[in-house]
């Protein structure tokens, strides 16, 4: 149901709208039965989590590695169309003594919808 819901959804949403999705079909569900799951679907790789920076985590239905987008105006949060840099970590001068396994990039931009608006 909760994987469904993110699908059904098709855009970044948060554990909060994904259980607002769900909850207009099933009433009696808990917000912590969708939190769990969600949970659950991430760690399974069948959802990726994107962690954003000063916002709530998003849900994301595209599993492939990419980058996003945040609109600076509504919040809203798109995929980038760009190659992935697979061997970013490998150019870092590394004064830490860090292994770096991953990263994500974040870009901020107003989006066509909040334009359109002005």
């Amino acid at each position: 149901m909760v994987l469904d819901a993110v699908n059904e959804m098709h855009r970044h949403v948060t554990a909060d709208q994904i259980y607002t999705f769900i909850k207009e079909k099933y009433p009696s569900i808990g917000r912590g039965t969708v939190y769990r799951n969600l949970g659950i679907l991430v760690e399974e790789g069948k959802v990726r989590k994107v962690e954003v920076p000063d916002g709530s985590d998003r849900f994301d239905f595209t599993l492939e590695n990419h980058y996003h987008v945040e609109c600076v105006k509504c919040g809203e949060i798109f995929d980038v169309d760009m190659d992935v840099i697979s061997e970013l970590e490998k150019k870092i001068k590394d004064t830490h003594g860090m292994k770096y396994i991953s990263h994500d990039i974040f870009f901020k931009g107003i989006c066509r919808n909040v334009r359109r608006k002005k």
